[in-house]
């Protein structure tokens, strides 16, 4: 394990951490270190962040250790009691330590932030629409699996069945890096429920995925480009049904982004709720653009679009859920709509990190 630590290079540095810290708790002993509540905040926070990467680290080094002992103590005593136990702890640790390693290199700019996750129906009615609220349920289970916090922003139902789209705020550290590897179109095939005859259909939704960035990130929005309005509410099932107009639409009208928010009872409170969702989406836009940008002079042209799905889920006349960008796939695909995505985000997330990695592979 720590020579597979070692190999990730600049991805974690025990002394450079250990550093920082030092110099955060040295800024927080400093008498004027309150005067600015949002910096001092987001410092606490970062010195936080730092600590647990490193307890975390510190802890799985101790516990390698320990295996190396009890293993080197059972190979002396020639004790296969003790063996066996060695040999059970480190599968155990194994998953810990490849859990770590990929928390470690989620490292971009805003890998740690919550995220906010949209899904779209595509062409097909009640199929996609239907696929779109198997996908909400899948991404709802994986989230809170992990232990974050999920919130519907917006929520439109269907005309029959599933929805016609659906906003989340999904709350946790790592979020929106975890789930950036979910950007893009999946595809089920199946035999529709809704089809009398009986017959196999595809269907396919599109998932967004951005990080929700904080008020003092620098988004130009002119008021004189949005258009507002407002509207009564209406939640899955019947739920945030008001009498009022508290729900707010608004569209950026240069780009035509639009963002909508019916959670909260009151229209001020969605409007600005609203606003942070299009503030989002305008930022994760403006990256969207740069990254082409700097994919058009290294001449990659693939983009994740509209008709180029990610994934598909095969239902029938097999079940399989393939994952075409790593080629991961599995047979059980009740597990996968029941939030077992961990084994397709780690997939990706390892092609993409890796790929300017140079390294051999190092045993646990």
């Amino acid at each position: 394990m720590v020579p597979a630590l070692l190999k990730l290079g600049g991805h974690f540095d025990l002394d450079e951490k250990l550093e920082k810290i030092s110099l955060y708790e040295e800024k927080m002993s400093m008498p004027n270190f309150w005067d600015s509540p949002r910096e001092a905040q987001k410092l606490v926070a970062e010195m936080n962040k730092t600590k647990n990467v490193v307890v975390h680290f510190q802890e799985l080094v101790s516990q390698y250790e320990d295996i190396s002992t009890w293993m080197e103590l059972a190979e002396e005593e020639n004790d296969e009691n003790i063996a066996a136990d060695a040999i059970e702890q480190s599968a155990g640790l194994i998953n810990v330590f490849n859990e770590f390693e990929l928390t470690l290199l989620l490292n971009e700019e805003y890998d740690q932030s919550d995220a906010i996750l949209e899904l779209h129906p595509g062409a097909g009615g009640t199929e996609s629409q239907d696929w779109a609220q198997m996908l909400l349920r899948m991404y709802t289970r994986w989230a809170e699996k992990r232990g974050f916090k999920v919130e519907i922003l917006d929520y439109l139902s269907g005309d029959e069945a599933g929805v016609k789209s659906v906003t989340l705020s999904i709350k946790g550290l790592n979020a929106y890096g975890f789930l950036r590897s979910e950007k893009g179109v999946h595809r089920l095939v199946r035999i529709s429920p809704f089809d009398s005859s009986g017959r196999r259909h595809t269907s396919f939704a599109s998932c967004e995925i951005m990080p929700q960035i904080d008020d003092d990130v620098e988004v130009e929005i002119r008021s004189d480009d949005l258009k507002v309005d407002t509207f009564r509410s209406s939640g899955a099932g019947g739920q945030h049904i008001n009498t009022t107009d508290s729900a707010v639409r608004i569209t950026h009208m240069p780009t035509g982004v639009v963002v909508s928010c019916q959670t909260e009872r009151s229209q001020i409170k969605n409007r600005e709720r609203a606003m942070k969702m299009l503030r989002s989406k305008l930022f994760e836009r403006k990256l969207q653009e740069q990254k082409e940008q700097l994919a058009a002079i290294k001449g990659d042209l693939s983009v994740n679009a509209w008709g180029s799905q990610i994934r598909s889920y095969v239902f029938c006349p097999y079940t399989m859920v393939k994952d075409h960008r790593t080629l991961c796939e599995t047979g059980n695909v009740n597990a996968v709509m029941d939030g077992e995505l961990n084994p397709f985000v780690d997939a990706y997330l390892r092609t993409k990190i890796f790929a300017n990695v140079d390294g051999s592979d190092d045993d646990v």
